[in-house]
């Protein structure tokens, strides 16, 4: 019998490409509107209705990146005070949490960061995903993802030759999510390791070349150690 998982953020880009997927797995997506993740009376009255055995944690505020530097209550809220009310939940009915967090809970200035090295986020966006996991990571029912996923195509006109990285698509990170549902504690998940022009040129071939200058300060090498996630795609 499937397990029934409720995914918050039911209505984001992400999801809206998992919803077009025949998926194995047996999904609810919970919009916005009857899903708010500030308010425990609505995260309670969707459990009461859905009866999952997982929350798959989407919601939350990412792009644009200077909104979190523009607007960091918004970004406490959504990605810090959400995240805890929907960890509350899961504790109290015994729920499995998957909580989508970001590489960016990196500094991103070495590169081939493993799960069990520091973390130091070198952005607002980093730090209100790092609040996230925080809160998770006192709940041992749970698993944490740190994922470096965009959607396909490129979204951007130009993409950085000196920026090196692990995105991967959403298509191919939904591929390989079946095999981590039933995984706890933290975990990479991207792609090949290489510049953000040459992912960006997969799916956009018109992408024009860019570079991070001084002014942007990026840290450049923002590759993470997929060594966990590997082992357990071996053993699918």
């Amino acid at each position: 019998m499937k397990k029934k998982i409720l995914v918050t953020g039911g209505d984001g880009r992400f999801c809206n490409v998992l919803k077009k997927v025949n998926s194995h797995l047996d999904f609810y997506f919970a919009s916005k509107k009857e899903c708010n993740i500030l308010n425990i009376k609505s995260l309670e009255k969707i459990i009461k209705k859905v009866r999952p055995k997982i929350i798959m944690h989407c919601a939350g505020l990412s792009r644009p990146m200077h909104i979190h530097e523009k607007k960091i209550e918004k970004s406490i809220d959504l990605n810090i005070i959400g995240t805890s009310n929907v960890t509350k939940i899961c504790a109290k009915y015994n729920l499995k949490l998957i909580y989508f967090s970001t590489g960016y809970v990196y500094e991103g200035t070495k590169g081939n960061y493993s799960e069990y090295d520091p973390v130091k986020p070198f952005n607002n966006y980093g730090l209100s995903k790092l609040g996230g996991e925080c809160a998770v990571s006192m709940y041992k029912n749970s698993l944490i993802l740190r994922l470096t996923i965009t959607e396909k195509p490129f979204a951007y006109k130009k993409a950085f030759t000196n920026l090196v990285s692990n995105f991967m698509f959403y298509e191919e990170f939904i591929e390989i999510l079946p095999y981590l549902i039933d995984k706890k504690g933290i975990l990479n998940v991207g792609g090949k390791r290489r510049s953000i022009y040459s992912f960006a040129k997969k799916s956009n071939a018109n992408v024009i070349k860019s570079r991070v200058n001084k002014n942007l300060n990026l840290p450049l090498k923002q590759t993470m150690n997929l060594s966990k996630l590997r082992k357990i795609l071996k053993k699918k």
